[in-house]
């Protein structure tokens, strides 16, 4: 059976712990463990940021993880442990931002587990960033789940604008 770890965490409380994910996932049957920390930066197109604020839907976030988790274990075989975190707040450059981390009995689906609950967590979660900036200036981002995926794998977002 599979075992999951799926929270939030309000940084007036606490911050997200990467050792802890790691220790969640980890098993001595497994012998591939895989995580993605991912950390607030200091550019994003093209502007000079100083920090973002996540905003989220609590319970909706959650249930949405927990289904992350669920479609992972089915995709990869029960014997998984998944870490699924993101914080909520306002974070500074270099804080963390969202943990996910997966183990199994082999690297492969340990990298693609993981690789899998990022992006769905990127792609469906209710969660609102708005980047602060050294000029004084806040803006919403409009997320990953307005992107929609084509079958060679680029990314449209919104309005026609496209990465790869």
């Amino acid at each position: 059976m599979s075992e999951r770890h799926c929270a939030i965490v309000d940084v007036e409380s606490g911050r997200l712990d990467p050792c802890a994910a790691l220790e969640f996932v980890s098993s001595p049957g497994f012998g591939g463990v895989a995580m993605f920390v991912g950390r607030v930066r200091d550019f994003n197109h093209g502007r000079v940021v100083t920090g973002v604020s996540y905003d989220m839907y609590d319970a909706l976030a959650l249930k949405g993880f927990e289904e992350i988790a669920a479609r992972c274990a089915d995709d990869f075989g029960p014997k998984i442990r998944l870490y699924l975190a993101h914080a909520k707040g306002r974070l500074g450059v270099g804080d963390t931002a969202v943990v996910v981390a997966a183990g199994t009995p082999h690297r492969d689906e340990a990298f693609r587990a993981c690789r899998q609950a990022i992006e769905a967590i990127k792609h469906t979660s209710p969660i609102w960033k708005q980047e602060h900036y050294a000029d004084g200036d806040s803006v919403w981002s409009e997320g990953c789940s307005l992107c929609t995926h084509t079958q060679a794998g680029d990314v449209h977002v919104g309005h026609g604008q496209r990465t790869g």
